[in-house]
């Protein structure tokens, strides 16, 4: 049977495709946080820890879409630069404000990967299973950030809400483009 616009293969295609960007820039904003903190503080090594576990995160759908064919998204360019900034914006604002980013985005990839799961149901074992294991780190990303006072970032409600309408939209361009 050969393959057409709008079948299943589509959707698992946009998901790839879409969880790989997202796996990348979320190691390119630890990278910026990193770049601005340095390695000394136990708040560097916090995300040190967070950015080995999206780095292994990434590399599973490096191979995912190079096993299955699956056209990576070519705003790659763009997440490198923006991920980067954000993360080294967040991080000269200090801990909390780091914090606060990584809490905002984790917030919208526990509610992206869930929707994820719900649409794969047991149509693809091996990416539901990556997905649900990478959701269970997600939030103890989320959880450590809040623990290290996320919260208390100056301006909080006003960071998280702009990070996660910047995810939103990360994830809607980059299913498709």
């Amino acid at each position: 049977m050969r393959w057409k616009p709008g079948d299943r293969r589509e959707a698992t295609d946009a998901m790839i495709r879409v969880d790989q960007a997202g796996e990348f820039g979320a190691t390119r904003i630890y990278g910026g946080q990193l770049a601005v903190m340095g390695d000394g503080s136990k708040m560097a090594r916090s995300i040190s820890g967070m950015a080995a576990q999206e780095e292994r995160h990434r590399a599973f759908f490096d191979k995912m879409i190079a096993d299955r064919g699956v056209r990576p998204t070519l705003l790659q360019p763009f997440w490198h630069v923006a991920g980067f900034a954000l993360g080294a914006t967040t991080a000269a604002l200090g801990p909390e404000a780091a914090m606060a980013c990584t809490v905002a985005v984790e917030t919208e990839i526990d509610d992206h990967y869930k929707k994820q799961l719900d649409t794969l149901g047991d149509s693809d074992p091996e990416l539901s299973d990556a997905v649900a294991q990478f959701r269970d780190e997600e939030l103890e990303h989320r959880d450590t950030a809040l623990e290290s006072g996320a919260e208390q970032a100056i301006g909080y409600p006003v960071l998280s809400g702009v990070i996660r309408l910047g995810c939103r939209a990360a994830i809607a361009i980059s299913k498709r483009i």
